[in-house]
């Protein structure tokens, strides 16, 4: 039971606004490290890649060779026919992961250069909010400041009242004294 009350307080999230750009900045940085490392993955697996395509053209290349010695041998030619099959099919299928290896990095690319723009976007948008903020509490410290004023004035206006109203009432009840009844 306890432990609802807790998830639920942390779900809130920061109050202070330039906590939530700095928890924003710190998820696009997380990510940013994760694109980085999927990208270095990827730059190892296409640099694995190529020399397997590499290595089953060169098998391909010597196979000619290799069949044209084993012309007497039906065993011999049968097997190195598989191993071309083999390796044709180990070569298409090379290209095609080499191909979506390179997909994968153009993508990883264009998203590292998005999270990069968004981050930057928000440094800029959030030193703009603690400028305004910094701005708005300098603001709202003026306002309470004139309001305080504002209360002693309206207590010296109420002062100043009263002080008419005892002044207006002396003289009224020295103008009744005065006066013969």
């Amino acid at each position: 039971m306890f432990g609802w009350f807790k998830k639920k307080a942390m779900a809130k999230g920061p109050t202070d606004p330039l906590a939530a750009y700095d928890e924003l900045i710190g998820s696009l940085d997380r990510q940013g490290q994760a694109v980085r490392k999927s990208a270095a993955t990827l730059l190892a697996l296409r640099k694995e890649l190529s020399r397997d395509l590499e290595r089953y053209g060169e098998r391909l290349q010597a196979l000619p060779a290799r069949l044209a010695e084993a012309t007497g041998d039906p065993a011999a030619a049968k097997t190195l026919l598989r191993d071309r099959e083999e390796a044709e099919r180990l070569l298409e299928a090379t290209k095609q992961a080499l191909a979506r290896a390179d997909a994968d990095s153009a993508l990883l690319v264009e998203t590292a250069e998005q999270l990069g723009r968004r981050r930057t976007e928000l440094l800029t948008e959030r030193q703009s909010a603690r400028a305004r903020l910094g701005a708005g509490v300098a603001v709202s410290d003026a306002l309470k400041q004139q309001a305080e004023r504002f209360d002693k004035i309206v207590a010296l206006d109420a002062a100043r009242d009263e002080v008419e109203r005892a002044h207006a009432l002396a003289e009224i009840y020295r103008t009744e004294g005065k006066e013969p009844a």
